[in-house]
């Protein structure tokens, strides 16, 4: 099967300007070559602390930020290539469900107007079409379409995440990335959500990129998961792989640190010691080095490569490294 999305070698670098006398500037590097594939219809989770370049990696894959190095493919054509209006028609079929339902809003629109823009700007069709669409939408996401006359600030925050749903399904994308959509949401909610994106992955046949810091949550909605640290991948693996055999320690220490996690798992490994260093100032060598129990002498010094475990089970680590 061919992939609807590769990232390869992908760099996202930000210059970080001193507040100093001299007007001198750091780099953060915030993606720092990474590459991975995405397969039609399925979920690939990306999990990591916060900072480790997860939402970035999501916003390069979009486009919304230029890439400093790397390419991404999108069904084989590069989006970096793309013209000002081949990415506009892109878009149709590449959508994002953000972190925060109350800032992702307009709120000085009402609902059926934020959920139509997108099919005003790809011309979807006549102004009925585009009316019954946005009314089949927000009962599709589990609202009544008498909302839509509504604002966003008369909505709970699981009732804006949905309407952000209903906005992100418009245009019947096939690739959705959902940046960390509901981690801003309660627990209950949270549940209510991601049976939502399930029934509408299997209702219109989506590709799900879901970026969460919550390891249960990235189990229930994943087929594969990616572990990131520092915009660098140091673990990829199919879920129950990586659920019973988890590689690199600093998937272990995330496993350790889980409450999803099976207790008597959790005895056996170590939860994460330490803070994550900054990325505009990474430690020589493997970047977690400074973190790891396991840490050798050639960790300090060099940087891993990726070593392959099992098929589709690969991990960046001198431990396994031959």
């Amino acid at each position: 099967m061919e992939p609807i999305v590769e990232v390869k070698n992908l760099k996202k670098h930000f210059k970080i300007k001193s507040q100093g006398v001299r007007s001198e500037s750091a780099v953060l590097k915030a993606v720092d070559d990474v590459s991975f594939e995405v397969y039609p219809s399925e979920t690939l989770g990306i999990v990591g602390e916060s900072g480790c370049g997860k939402s970035t990696l999501g916003k390069v894959i979009l486009r919304l930020y230029e890439k400093t190095a790397g390419d991404v493919y999108f069904k084989g054509d590069s989006i970096f290539e793309k013209s000002k209006q081949e990415m506009k028609a892109a878009r149709k079929s590449m959508q994002m469900i953000f972190q925060d339902p109350f800032s992702s809003l307009n709120p000085r629109k009402k609902v059926g107007d934020i959920i139509a823009q997108p099919m005003k700007l790809h011309g979807f069709g006549d102004k009925k079409e585009i009316e019954n669409r946005k009314e089949s939408l927000l009962s599709e996401v589990g609202l009544d379409s008498k909302y839509k006359n509504r604002y966003p600030h008369q909505f709970s925050g699981g009732q804006r995440q949905r309407i952000g749903i209903a906005r992100a399904i418009a245009m019947n994308p096939e690739l959705v990335i959902c940046d960390e959509s509901v981690s801003a949401l309660d627990v209950s909610i949270q549940a209510q959500v991601l049976n939502l994106l399930k029934d509408l992955q299997d209702k219109y046949n989506l590709t799900y990129i879901f970026i969460a810091h919550d390891l249960s949550v990235v189990e229930f909605m994943s087929d594969r998961i990616i572990v990131m640290y520092l915009g660098k991948i140091l673990e990829i693996a199919d879920k129950e792989e990586l659920m019973a055999n988890p590689a690199h320690p600093y998937t272990q220490s995330l496993f350790a640190a889980s409450p999803g996690i099976d207790p008597r798992k959790r005895q056996q490994m170590k939860a994460i010691k330490g803070d994550v260093p900054s990325p505009i100032n990474p430690p020589g060598g493997c970047y977690f080095h400074p973190r790891c129990e396991k840490c050798m002498d050639i960790c300090e010094h060099q940087s891993p490569s990726e070593v392959a475990l099992t098929e589709g089970h690969r991990v960046s680590c001198f431990l396994y490294n031959s």
